[in-house]
């Protein structure tokens, strides 16, 4: 097994480092490779550039785009660990997912970029289970109260990741990480990642619907 672990964080001896390991442990363990994809340290660009928009409407995949999709492709899971910033990713990974997850390799309209506009949009990637571990510095409450969590699901989880055909994503949320007084939350987030990288990685795991999920939610 193959995981793609794409990591947003300045630091890799800070808190988010402890949880992506705390993620990856099990996998190395097992002797699972793991390709660690750290957005910080490989200086990646999330500006969408001329040349993002040229691709945008047909013309070549830019060069460092076209290294990502290859590191994609080459997964069996997908994984994303990083910090939340104003209730959703940081820019360095949200400009990621918009350079690389591009049209005519993620989804396609028709036949193709002439028909953008014109005919529904078909999802090209392959259901690759994917998870996605965000690290807030607020409560698990002031998440439920306003809907922060439900609206992170509806942008990514379902807005970008079952758009493009992952339909098999799951979110988590670590809470209230931010202090000296919350270190034994942040221990326990710990906990939590660890057990969920043990389910993530089982071949026996319950395949999820993140599509379904969702608009069963929506209609409960």
């Amino acid at each position: 097994m193959h995981l793609l672990t794409v990591f947003s964080h300045p630091f890799t001896d800070k808190y988010p480092a402890a949880v992506m390991d705390a993620l990856n442990e099990p996998f190395r363990r097992e002797g699972h490779s793991v390709d660690v994809l750290d957005l910080h340290a490989e200086n990646f660009d999330p500006r969408f550039t001329e040349a993002d928009h040229a691709h945008f409407w047909g013309g070549p995949v830019p060069a460092d785009v076209a290294v990502m999709h290859r590191r994609v492709e080459a997964a069996d899971r997908l994984a994303f660990v990083f910090p939340v910033y104003w209730w959703g990713m940081p820019a360095l990974m949200k400009g990621w997912l918009e350079r690389v997850f591009t049209g005519g390799w993620a989804y396609q309209f028709g036949k193709g970029v002439q028909d953008r506009g014109k005919e529904p949009p078909s999802a090209l990637l392959g259901n690759v289970p994917t998870i996605l571990i965000g690290i807030g510095g607020s409560s698990r409450r002031t998440y439920a109260k306003y809907g922060y969590d439900e609206a992170m699901r509806t942008q990514l989880d379902v807005g970008t990741f079952v758009y493009c055909g992952i339909t098999d994503v799951e979110s988590h949320l670590i809470h209230d990480v931010e202090g000296e007084h919350n270190r034994d939350n942040r221990a326990q987030g710990l906990k939590q990642i660890h057990e969920v990288a043990l389910e993530f990685r089982s071949p026996h795991r319950i395949v999820r619907n993140a599509k379904e999920n969702h608009l069963r939610d929506r209609v409960a």
